[in-house]
């Protein structure tokens, strides 16, 4: 049964590598870490209501004007705060894609309106998403590039949309939190003062592996819709160890080339190991593969200690759609080496290994 159940289940699970959860694999920087050490002296006081310094440090990494940025506990609270703020009548969702849009969305009153996209397109939109953007929709939600596919638009498709979009007055979520693994001329954010309704957000979370400390934040260029935001955020949602975590990352700027160049180089990697064995993968730009089995992938490997994510409760999807992280090259082999003994053992045994072409 489809629920919203996210990946990185390590609580409840046996679990020696976790591939469900698609975060930086060069993990967390020395800098980062050393931060939230020295931020235990600040959890004597009450951390900055205003987060000044985060502002000031994230406006210069991103070379955004700190007065059009909004942070949040992670991505997550922003999405919330963005539909409590606007209080859409009617929401566009594609599916399938992350589940903590339709989550945000299902908290107001509004209609939730999913365009579902097809395994035959690879995931991606289709020329007459356009005509879905009409007049009485207040809110559509994207992601560059998507989860789970990881596929990824170009700006020129994105521009389209965005157009349609301000001449209907449809305010558009573009979560970003991928990008920086595709490289940072895929990105819009030097796009929002053109679009006054884009708002885009982005997270710390993949970007620099701090799932754990929960910060996001959005780019907006329109004061009243920031204002709007705001006040559906608690205050003194930044914690100590958030905002010191985030300044430390901004100064982090070499680690996002590195990054991406590591992650195009493994997932090659990954993809090509994987269509070796017979699997379907999906084309995509992101720090996580889609692909497709007809046998039980997930409770095999889980069996093993490796954790997966298991798709079938994405919306739009059905059982044998399978995500997995890029990792390090030595994890990496382990997964692919553990796959082909499973892969092995059921065509030897079950002679049950079917492949979807």
């Amino acid at each position: 049964m489809w629920n919203g159940t996210h990946g990185g289940d390590i609580y409840r699970n046996r679990v020696e590598l976790d591939f469900s959860v698609n975060v930086n694999p060069l993990g967390m920087p020395e800098a980062v870490e050393a931060a939230l050490h020295e931020a235990v002296e600040d959890c004597r006081n009450y951390p900055d209501i205003r987060a000044e310094k985060l502002k000031q440090a994230v406006g210069r990494m991103q070379q955004v004007s700190p007065e059009k940025l909004l942070f949040g506990n992670g991505a997550s609270e922003l999405f919330m705060a963005i539909v409590h703020g606007i209080k859409p009548k009617k929401t566009i969702i594609p599916v399938p894609s992350f589940y903590g849009y339709e989550y945000a969305a299902g908290a107001s009153e509004g209609e939730i309106i999913y365009y579902e996209t097809k395994e035959e397109d690879d995931f991606c939109l289709r020329e007459d998403f356009l005509s879905v953007l009409t007049k009485d929709v207040g809110l559509l939600f994207l992601a560059n590039p998507n989860n789970p596919a990881g596929n990824l638009m170009s700006r020129e498709e994105l521009r389209r949309i965005l157009c349609r979009c301000r001449e209907n007055g449809i305010g558009v979520v573009l979560d970003e939190c991928f990008i920086e693994f595709c490289g940072r001329e895929c990105s819009m954010l030097g796009e929002i003062d053109e679009f006054p309704d884009l708002m885009l957000v982005r997270a710390f979370t993949k970007s620099f592996s701090i799932p754990g400390v929960r910060l996001g934040y959005l780019a907006c260029s329109h004061p009243p819709l920031l204002r709007k935001i705001s006040r559906q955020l608690p205050e003194w949602n930044i914690s100590a160890f958030a905002q010191a975590a985030g300044c430390a990352c901004a100064g982090q700027t070499g680690l996002i080339e590195k990054t991406a160049a590591y992650v195009r180089k493994e997932r090659q990697y990954l993809e090509e190991g994987l269509r070796r064995l017979g699997f379907r993968v999906f084309p995509g730009s992101a720090c996580f593969l889609l692909l497709y089995c007809e046998w039980p992938l997930y409770d095999r490997l889980l069996e093993r200690g490796i954790l997966i994510r298991d798709c079938e409760n994405f919306r739009g999807l059905e059982k044998g759609f399978y995500r997995i992280a890029v990792k390090r090259r030595k994890e990496n082999e382990v997964l692919l080496k553990a796959i082909g003994e499973i892969k092995w053992e059921i065509e030897s045994g079950w002679s049950v290994c079917s492949r979807r072409k």
